[in-house]
């Protein structure tokens, strides 16, 4: 018995991993290669493209692509409708395959809102908040809350995802941060 749940009305190719607990919702294609970590959501109508890298406890919500050359670490979360791409000059006549493709990786526990779009090449950092509708055009540090078009940085979040004040002092939980090179980095 499968230790995994998939709809009837989804395909998965051949030669594609799921881990433990996740659940893959109606419509959804999961294509030849891709990997799939333990106790993830993947909505209606998810694509998850040739030997892609998703790992556990992410949630992909309704009507998202994960094209080949993207890779998500643990604990991502990829709002409703919100766009991957992967090549940053495609042409319907020239074709690059996956030589071509620009490699993008969201670290653990980004967000990425409703409706936005990462532009191929980029890092989106640990924690890190992307605005629903905002357009991501270069990497985002460790914690930024990104937002518009294009994005840019109008604060930071904490951990559990509440907006940090200027103490950089979570309301919420009472995690301390401190800035470094990378972005934040929690005081312990």
């Amino acid at each position: 018995m499968e230790k995994y749940f998939v709809h009837e009305s989804s395909y998965v190719d051949d030669n594609v991993e799921i881990g433990e607990n996740t659940k893959v919702w109606h419509f959804c294609h999961l294509l030849r290669g891709a990997r799939i970590g333990a106790n993830c959501s993947l909505g209606q109508n998810v694509n998850i493209g040739n030997n892609v890298n998703i790992g556990n406890g992410c949630k992909i919500q309704n009507n998202v692509s994960v094209y080949e050359g993207v890779e998500l670490q643990d604990y991502v979360f990829c709002g409703p409708s919100m766009v991957f791409t992967n090549d940053l000059t495609p042409r319907a006549k020239y074709p690059k395959g996956s030589a071509g493709y620009k490699k993008t990786l969201l670290m653990e526990g980004a967000t990425v809102g409703a409706n936005a779009t990462i532009v191929c090449g980029h890092n989106l950092g640990k924690w890190s908040m992307i605005a629903a509708g905002a357009v991501v055009t270069k990497d985002v540090k460790d914690h930024a809350l990104m937002a518009g078009v294009p994005a840019k940085q109008i604060g930071w979040v904490c951990e559990c995802g509440s907006i940090l004040d200027d103490s950089l002092t979570c309301k919420d939980c009472g995690r301390t941060y401190k800035e470094d090179e990378k972005g934040l980095v929690e005081n312990i």
